[in-house]
């Protein structure tokens, strides 16, 4: 694929939904007359993200006809790739109240107006048609399903806005939104940039991919998920410790730019590859590091499920260039990190734990190898879990 000095972002034009001082004052000025949603975590983070444009060319919570084929095939109505929908799901007694063609004030969870939908439409939908096709299952065991079976059987549609742009509680000097992302990369003179998601600890397969595709970039986009996730997840603010360790100690810090990604997690494995690329092409990357099991949750995916869905898309039609990387580990044989395409080691030569192996042994105060875990990442996590214990 051909990349061009800056890639565009997704659809074409970076969205910016943020109310502008007249909007503003509008809105906070009708504010108590209007009616209102209280949005949960993951609303929350999509409200954001469609303000800032990490999900342009989304100006709003999507509408019936975007929703199906999004559902359906992977794409917007107008033929756009998009494999995830986008929605604001309430009860049909709440829908009820509600009329299009008005104002619907957005609260978060503590009753603080932070938002204004314009409602366009309301309509019904199958959620178990949304769970098999987003997800493949329609077991609540998933958490990406149980969210649509817990949510309203009503979805609101229409453009939003954010009322004011607020600096992050945790994080706020990782807040890099996609335009200022895309500054920093013009200011560093990047041309190729990779992104890097993930919403576990960093270890160091994951160090090894990252620093295997920087070596055919201008710059690494690392860009972990700090968004809702799973409750035996590790702690966003620990994660986000264990990755100023990496780029203090490990990383060259002027090849790299570490930032937050506000999103949710959906755990949709193949589809949710699909939608982290569309979100880092809208922070500026070129390419994507698409690992083994990308997004994923129990056994519901195939090892490498979330390479190749994209194939199924014409090439060059993401606008973004996924870099599938191997199963990493540690190589007893080479003393290095390797993958099977590097290392001639047997099985037994690999050192590679998975999540749960790993949190069970912080859980018992046992630190992870160093072949698993830089030294200090492995403290840190260990701090972590035992004051949580």
């Amino acid at each position: 694929m051909s990349i061009p000095q800056e890639i565009p972002p997704h659809g074409g034009h970076l969205i910016n939904r943020i109310a502008t001082d007249a909007e503003r004052q509008e809105f906070l000025a009708q504010g108590d007359r209007l009616l209102r949603i209280q949005l949960d975590d993951r609303a929350l983070s999509d409200l954001e993200m469609i303000a800032i444009g990490g999900f342009s060319p989304l100006m709003g919570f999507m509408e019936s006809k975007d929703y199906e084929t999004v559902v359906t095939d992977m794409r917007l109505a107008n033929g756009l790739p998009w494999s995830i929908p986008v929605t604001l799901s309430v009860s049909e007694e709440t829908a009820n109240s509600l009329k299009e063609g008005t104002w619907i004030r957005l609260d978060d969870k503590q009753g603080r107006f932070v938002g204004i939908l314009e409602l366009t439409q309301k309509y019904r939908y199958s959620k178990a048609h949304e769970a098999i096709n987003v997800y493949k299952t329609d077991t609540t065991k998933h958490p990406g399903v149980k969210v649509i079976y817990d949510q309203g059987e009503v979805n609101l549609a229409g453009p939003v806005w954010l009322l004011q742009r607020e600096d992050h509680p945790l994080f706020p000097k990782y807040q890099i939104d996609p335009a200022a992302s895309r500054a920093q990369f013009k200011e560093r003179g990047w041309k190729t940039i990779v992104g890097f998601q993930t919403r576990n600890p960093i270890h160091r397969a994951h160090e090894y991919i990252q620093k295997c595709a920087l070596e055919t970039v201008d710059g690494l986009f690392l860009h972990p998920l700090v968004g809702a996730t799973k409750s035996d997840d590790i702690p966003a603010d620990v994660r986000m410790r264990c990755y100023e360790i990496m780029m203090e100690h490990y990383f060259p810090q002027n090849r790299v730019i570490l930032a937050i990604n506000p999103s949710a997690m959906r755990y949709a494995g193949p589809r949710e590859a699909i939608f982290h690329a569309i979100v880092r092409k809208n922070y500026g990357c070129t390419h994507f590091i698409v690992g083994r099991d990308h997004a994923g949750v129990g056994d519901y995916y195939g090892t490498y499920d979330a390479q190749h869905i994209f194939d199924e898309f014409e090439p060059g039609e993401m606008g973004i260039q996924p870099m599938k990387f191997e199963h990493a580990f540690y190589c007893t044989r080479t003393q290095q990190m390797a993958t099977t395409k590097t290392s001639p080691s047997k099985p037994e030569e690999r050192v590679h734990l998975s999540g749960t192996k790993v949190r069970e042994m912080l859980r018992r105060g046992e630190l992870p190898p160093p072949q698993f875990s830089r030294p200090e990442v492995a403290a840190e996590l260990s701090r972590a879990m035992q004051a949580k214990s």
